[in-house]
């Protein structure tokens, strides 16, 4: 793989844990299935090239940030995510309450109450996890 899917991956086991990077890595290394090009893309370019442009923002912000975009487009499974790594990237869930409640008057409350489920169901599997 390249020096941008290698950093990408680097961001990615940070976030989701290694067997989940180790996962992402076979299916892209194996060449085969449905979407390996998407993967290996996500590796290179959002996680590889974006997620660690870390001197002009801290990952932090950026999770701020993509929660914000997350919500705005309804994307329950990216806010899902995009929660987990948040607090993996040091926000707070009364943070990420607070990009809920922002949401509110310019998303609307139809798109926040997606979000808000969204989040509260990656908050759900972190709890479950933690208890193991």
């Amino acid at each position: 793989m390249n020096e941008n899917f290698e950093k990408g991956i680097k961001v990615f086991e940070e976030v989701y844990g290694p067997e989940q990077a180790q996962g992402l890595r076979d299916h892209v290394e194996g060449g085969e299935g449905f979407g390996v090009l998407q993967a290996q893309w996500s590796m290179e370019w959002p996680f590889g090239q974006v997620w660690t442009r870390e001197e002009q923002m801290a990952r932090r912000d950026r999770s701020l940030a993509v929660l914000g975009m997350m919500i705005g487009l309804r994307s329950f499974e990216e806010i899902r995510y995009h929660t987990k790594m948040g607090l993996a990237n040091g926000l707070t869930r009364q943070e990420i309450e607070e990009v809920f409640y922002s949401a509110l008057p310019y998303c609307g409350f139809p798109i926040a109450n997606t979000a808000k489920a969204a989040m509260l169901a990656a908050f759900k599997d972190l709890d479950e996890a933690a208890a193991k």
